[in-house]
């Protein structure tokens, strides 16, 4: 920063108590202060060879996926390459050089290339960096192309005689093999700029990691991350025109569930999802996952006869596009008796049938089905099935699901509605299945995005408060403090807006921060006191975005006595009042 010119670029600071609605007077840095932000800008000079977004850790599968260890791999780099064992350089690869590692027994990585010739053997991790291209794994494919990656590969020993191949990535490049993966492209850029929030939002929520040596899979246990020969022009657009946004609930991520198609009506979280932990179902509700219609006025289809007549019709939906909007399945009873008795045990087992149904166990004569509980959408809670040796009932729509299959396969939703035929005697003889969606139905309706997007031109941040009730979006809340590494904090974002707030929550009454939005610079001083409205504040930014991408540096004072830590994001888009109906 230079002096001379600081009120010349000085970023105004209106500040905005919540409840109160004061403005504070913008406030002009005084020279006693200058120093401060000057050291802070040296601070910012050491983060420019940093990585623009967090790191994360994708865990890379064989091509089935069935397999996240290895004893031998093949590796490869479109350019040339740079081999460390741990953080010392050892060899470098010119491109398309095969490298081979494979642990030895006594727990070494012996590193020889495809003639045979040893490079070395050392203790690792071993990393593979390929700065002027991407790297590749022999023999791996994904969706018929050989798969290539950004960022870095780092091996490292998992179980006995065993290695993971982990990709380190930046988010938003990792993005660029997810989004196209998840959704199809064709269903224009607003659609997959609500996926590319949603996607983010889930890489980045706090979680148990899939591994101790990754936090996430390459497949749909995580999120279908193909990699970089997999990207297409519109979804990197889509994951560029949303860098750094999030959708946000009360200060924190919220996790942005999606499916394919809802069928017009999406479902409480608490009414599809068990507890992970105790898995007591219902589940504790979550207040931006609750079941809403997409046409206003419908009525909640928690009874067998709105059900009846939503599922065995096509009324208007945001879905209506999809070929799963509306299904029919049927089976005779022989053939549903004997889908269930296969199928029981294994449904059993996992916690969600009463009274347990044993492998090996007969079922007795299927008499009938029935309906015992459903959610808001009409998704099946509670089924009770009727035999000759006693009733069952299974709880949750994916059991219900993988319960009912046909052909092998288990039903797209549990929104189901079931007509039963009966002969003269009255004994069941056919059962025939009428429903809407495909998957879980919590959330974002992928198909009613592309609906949404393409179709009523809707730009993506009313896709995501009409699936996510009361968010907002905005960057990833963080913690500033005087502690190293948290004392500099750099976001990039982008937005179509000139709208915009940095947020904070002051509780433990820090006096100041400094602010550097787009190369200009501000001390902000905040409210003395942390009781009532003081304690959260609004700094008004939205005259100096910049329409695209914006860059945003937090300085915690390096004058303040004490470590009071202050809790701040940025908001992009303010909730949406009428909770994304229209």
């Amino acid at each position: 920063m230079k002096s001379s010119k600081i009120l010349a670029k000085t970023l105004t600071c209106t500040v905005l108590l919540f409840q109160m609605n004061l403005s504070v007077q913008a406030v002009h840095i005084p020279e006693t202060t200058l120093k401060i932000a000057r050291e802070a800008h040296i601070k910012e000079a050491a983060l420019k060879n940093k990585p623009s977004s967090q790191v994360i850790r994708v865990g890379i599968g064989d091509i089935g996926f069935k397999n996240y260890t290895y004893k031998t791999v093949g590796l490869y780099g479109t350019s040339l390459i740079y081999i460390y064992n741990d953080n010392a350089l050892i060899q470098e690869l010119p491109a398309n050089t095969g490298l081979i590692i494979k642990l030895t027994s006594d727990g070494q990585f012996n590193l020889s290339m495809e003639d045979g010739s040893i490079i070395a053997n050392v203790q690792g991790p071993v990393r593979i960096t390929c700065p002027k291209g991407l790297l590749g794994v022999k023999g791996l494919k994904r969706a018929g192309s050989n798969a290539l990656y950004h960022g870095a590969f780092e091996i490292v020993k998992a179980n006995a005689g065993s290695f993971n191949v982990v990709n380190m990535i930046e988010v938003e490049e990792y993005l660029k093999g997810v989004v196209p993966n998840e959704m199809p492209v064709r269903f224009g850029l607003e659609a997959l700029k609500a996926q590319s929030v949603a996607a983010r939002n889930y890489v980045l929520s706090p979680r148990v990691k899939a591994s101790n040596n990754y936090d996430v899979v390459d497949s749909v246990a995580s999120q279908v991350y193909f990699g970089a020969n997999t990207e297409k022009e519109l979804s990197n657009q889509a994951v560029k025109e949303t860098e750094g946004v999030v959708a946000l609930y009360d200060w924190n991520l919220i996790l942005a569930q999606y499916s394919s198609t809802a069928g017009g009506y999406t479902e409480s979280y608490s009414n599809a999802f068990s507890d992970p932990k105790t898995k007591a179902f219902p589940s504790e509700g979550k207040p931006f996952l609750i079941a809403k219609p997409d046409i206003i006025g419908q009525v909640p289809l928690n009874d067998e006869e709105a059900a009846y007549k939503f599922y065995s019709t096509k009324p208007d939906s945001y879905d209506i596009r999809s070929p799963y909007y509306r299904w029919q399945k049927e089976w005779n009873v022989k053939e549903l008796h004997d889908i269930l008795e296969k199928n029981l045990p294994s449904q059993s087992a996992a916690g969600f049938v009463q009274p347990a149904f044993n492998k090996g166990q007969k079922l007795g004569d299927l008499q009938g089905l029935k309906v015992k509980r459903r959610g808001e959408s009409g998704k099946i809670m509670e089924l009770e099935i009727y035999t000759s040796g006693g009733n069952y009932k299974v709880f949750k729509e994916l059991m219900i699901r993988r319960l009912l299959t046909k052909d092998g396969k288990a039903l797209p939703s549990a929104n189901v509605v079931f007509e039963l035929t009966n002969d003269e005697s009255g004994k069941l003889i056919n059962i025939k299945a009428y429903g809407g969606g495909f998957g879980h139905g919590v959330g974002m309706s992928q198909f009613g995005a592309g609906f949404m997007g393409g179709e009523l031109h809707l730009p993506y941040t009313k896709i995501l408060q009409h699936y996510y009730s009361g968010i907002t979006l905005g960057t990833k809340p963080f913690n500033l403090s005087k502690t190293e590494g948290q004392n500099v904090v750099s976001q990039h974002f982008y937005t179509d807006r000139k709208y915009g707030k940095i947020l904070i929550d002051n509780k433990n009454g820090a006096s100041k921060i400094i602010v550097n939005l787009n190369g200009k610079e501000q001390v902000c001083e905040l409210p003395a006191g942390i009781m009532s409205a003081k304690r959260f504040v609004e700094i008004d930014i939205s005259k100096h975005i910049n329409k695209g991408r914006n860059d945003i540096t937090f300085y915690y004072p390096e004058n303040e006595k004490e470590n009071k830590t202050i809790k701040i994001y940025v908001e992009l888009v303010e909730k949406d009042d009428n909770n994304g109906i229209w």
